[in-house]
């Protein structure tokens, strides 16, 4: 076991706007799991770079660590992944085969070109070349990418199961609370460090932020009375400093006789009360430094349209077909009104397809019968939102939403203001899917059909649309990999079966 030392660390992009991490120490053993959480944009990923020297900064980071990244940059993926495995020094095939195999993984990709592998085969084999390196601490940025839930849950115990420890960045909030046993958060104003999982933290947090709120109520109260009695001690002192000459506003409001005397008590008091102002001025400052910035989740609204129909959709023994081939075993469902179907399944089980069948996009053959109400309005989360381009002003006139709602939603799904006067085309993958997402929230629709919208989302915008979509009870198909979320929301499941 070995420590790393982070001390009076201090980043941001250039040292000089406002900065990701100020005067910040922290302590961290390589024995812990540890898990890296906090909201897109904090610094998550910037931490891991910091601790591996990549980036410059202010401060100490102490260690006697190998570092080992995930994901590792491949070069050539036209490359056999055999190859791709020599460019990683100190691997020894045995131990990558020993790996792939506790990930389910047939050791036959290794003579494929890593380009045709799936993304959860590049992904498997991209952890299995970690762990074969058994010298380092491994910092595993974002696993989950690419994954189907049985995949996902293969990584989670393949991770559990390991010995040695390791840092841990992800949205999947199942994982993490299966894998850990430290978080670190990165919020808004400090680094948290807590020993547990991922529930234990969020309860832990609720508990913290609920006092920290009743504490910020009476702090403000009393920056509020200081204020006030500052400004009443002000107004006093002018009132004395008018007594020596009289108000030439006023009539009959001439100079005292004694203007030495007046002089000379107005001068003691105004001096008196100068005083007092900036005691209560200093008191003000040090008490808004008390004031805690806490991480506010906003509350998002969905549109749903009120509707007379019962029933939107029933299905029996329905199979889709490309060719021969069947994507799934037939199934039978109905979505009544009301109803959050969910739709599960391996990757290529067909569950994307289904979506394009139900939306008249199907190119292949079906089987089966479905029977669709006529005519409903649709709310769509799609996984390729490449046609969302422009600028936001134009999109939401192109999508008749109202621009002023939809930059409102991006706020509160954290795109920086700065954003919004992007082109939507050169935006990151994260704000583009926070466009698509804002879009279909603001779609007043009968029928709400959404296709992995946790993509590329943080745990807290996953709390927003678990509790916007049990406010708002739409009727929802939903495909999503996320099986925490999907216990959450969904009031029926169907599994695509091979």
């Amino acid at each position: 076991m070995s420590t790393i030392h982070i001390k009076n660390l201090t980043y941001g992009f250039d040292l000089q706007s406002t900065l990701l991490f100020e005067q910040t120490n922290l302590t961290i053993q390589t024995s812990w799991k540890l898990g890296l959480v906090g909201r897109n944009g904090r610094g998550k990923t910037t931490l891991l770079q910091l601790i591996q020297e990549k980036l410059p900064y202010t401060g100490k980071i102490e260690h006697q660590t190998n570092f080992l990244y995930f994901p590792q940059e491949v070069g050539d993926a036209t490359q056999m992944t055999y190859q791709i495995l020599e460019g990683f020094d100190q691997t020894e095939y045995w131990k990558l085969e020993r790996e792939l195999n506790l990930l389910a993984v047939n050791p036959d990709v290794l003579w494929l070109p890593f380009e045709q592998l799936s993304g959860g085969e590049q992904t498997k084999v991209l952890l299995a070349i970690l762990f074969a390196q058994e010298d380092g601490f491994p910092l595993i940025d974002e696993p989950t990418n690419h994954l189907d839930m049985a995949s996902r849950q293969l990584v989670a115990q393949y991770l559990k199961n390991k010995k040695q420890g390791f840092i841990l960045v992800s949205h999947d909030r199942q994982l993490v609370d299966d894998v850990v046993d430290h978080i670190l958060s990165i919020e808004r104003n400090q680094l948290v460090l807590h020993q547990g999982n991922y529930s234990l933290y969020a309860a832990e947090k609720k508990q913290r932020d609920a006092t920290e709120l009743a504490d910020n109520t009476k702090l403000k109260r009393e920056i509020s009375r200081l204020s006030k009695t500052a400004d009443e001690k002000a107004q006093w002192s002018g009132a004395r400093e008018k007594d020596k000459y009289g108000d030439p506003h006023k009539k009959g409001s001439g100079a005292i006789g004694d203007t030495g005397a007046v002089g000379a008590r107005a001068a003691r008091v105004m001096k008196r009360s100068k005083a007092i102002i900036n005691r209560m001025e200093d008191q003000i400052t040090e008490k808004e430094k008390l004031l805690k910035n806490l991480e506010k989740v906003d509350t998002l609204t969905l549109h749903v349209k009120e509707t007379h129909k019962k029933q939107w959709i029933k299905a029996e023994n329905l199979q889709l077909f490309y060719g021969e081939r069947a994507l799934f075993a037939p199934i039978s469902f109905e979505l009544n009104v009301g109803d959050r179907l969910a739709i599960t399944g391996a990757n290529g089980s067909g569950k994307t397809s289904l979506l394009d069948f139900l939306l008249g996009n199907f190119k292949g053959e079906v089987r089966g019968e479905l029977t669709m109400a006529k005519n409903p309005t649709l709310s769509l989360v799609r996984q390729d939102f490449k046609d969302n381009t422009g600028t936001l002003a134009e999109f939401a006139e192109k999508r008749q939403i109202s621009e002023e709602e939809l930059l409102n939603h991006l706020r509160k799904l954290g795109v920086e203001r700065s954003v919004f006067l992007n082109k939507i085309e050169h935006m990151s993958q994260g704000q583009q899917k926070r466009v698509e997402l804002g879009k279909a929230m603001l779609t007043s629709a009968d029928l709400f059909i959404w296709d992995e919208p946790l993509n590329y989302l943080d745990v807290f915008n996953h709390q927003q649309l678990e509790e916007a979509i049990l406010k708002a009870k739409p009727t929802m198909i939903i495909v999503d990999h996320d099986h925490y979320f999907l216990s959450k929301i969904a009031t029926k499941t169907i599994e695509l079966k091979n």
